[in-house]
């Protein structure tokens, strides 16, 4: 089961502590490796960079100012809606503080770069021939939007645009931008944990983590504190299971010197 979506503010479950599984009395055995455990820098709001990082809920933060995201009611009305949540007024610390504000963004299949939607509704945005934007579809069709880096494109090949509103008023989105311009580009703030580049840098990481104790369970030995530092750095660098032999050879070498 996914955990829920988390907003700025939230209180964070206390964790809960696991018992280690208690170890082989052998100690020519190696240690069972790290479980990960949910790190609170799951649910902070990243900047996405490029289509290949978007994925799951998402803030579509639009170029306006103040920064106001595109938002929508139960009703599919499409809107630009201030973000409460950031720090010293900068787009790119944006997070949602409520629902209306979120996408469920989903890969076209078969296509590079194309994205659909999904709007808290459950309905998908769209933007109709006139550039009137809603969020009425139940399913897809060919009014839906794509997302790309810089900008949402709809199906009939015009891009989402939004501008400051005249004399106060609240900022305009339309659909029917025929060039990408400065009312088109916009940013898009998403969860770390559906991030995927950034799950693979915190499993790489979390990798790279190894203690004494458990280099000495695999290599069989005590080890020197040369071959300590030798062995964490060749984890952080890729070329762990080489030194890993090297090592075992040098001791059994030194066994029988």
């Amino acid at each position: 089961m996914p955990k829920p979506l988390a907003f700025k503010g939230d209180k964070k479950p206390p964790h809960k502590k696991r018992k280690r599984a208690t170890s082989p009395s052998s100690s020519s055995k190696p240690l069972a490796p790290q479980q990960p455990e949910i790190s609170p820098d799951d649910d902070a709001w990243l900047s996405a960079l490029s289509p290949s990082d978007i994925s799951g809920p998402i803030l579509l933060v639009l170029p306006t100012t103040p920064p106001t995201s595109l938002s929508t009611d139960a009703l599919g009305a499409v809107f630009a809606q201030k973000i409460e949540n950031l720090v010293e007024g900068l787009p790119d610390s944006a997070e949602p503080h409520d629902v209306r504000q979120i996408w469920v963004a989903t890969r076209v299949v078969g296509s590079e770069g194309k994205f659909t939607f999904k709007g808290s509704a459950g309905r998908y945005l769209g933007c109709d021939r006139y550039g009137v934007l809603g969020a009425r579809g139940e399913a897809v069709s060919p009014e839906e939007v794509e997302g790309g880096m810089f900008g949402v494109k709809t199906m009939r090949g015009t891009f989402l645009s939004c501008v400051d509103g005249e004399d106060g008023a609240a900022p305009v989105v339309r659909g029917d931008a025929e060039v990408e311009g400065e009312g088109t580009g916009m940013r898009v703030r998403m969860q770390a944990r559906f991030k995927v580049t950034h799950q693979v840098e915190k499993a790489e990481k979390l990798y790279a983590k190894i203690s004494r104790k458990e280099l000495e369970a695999e290599v069989g030995r005590t080890l020197e504190d040369d071959e300590v530092r030798k062995l964490k750095r060749a984890r952080r660098e890729g070329n762990y299971h080489e030194v890993m032999l090297d090592v075992k050879v040098k001791g059994k070498h030194d066994k029988f010197a």
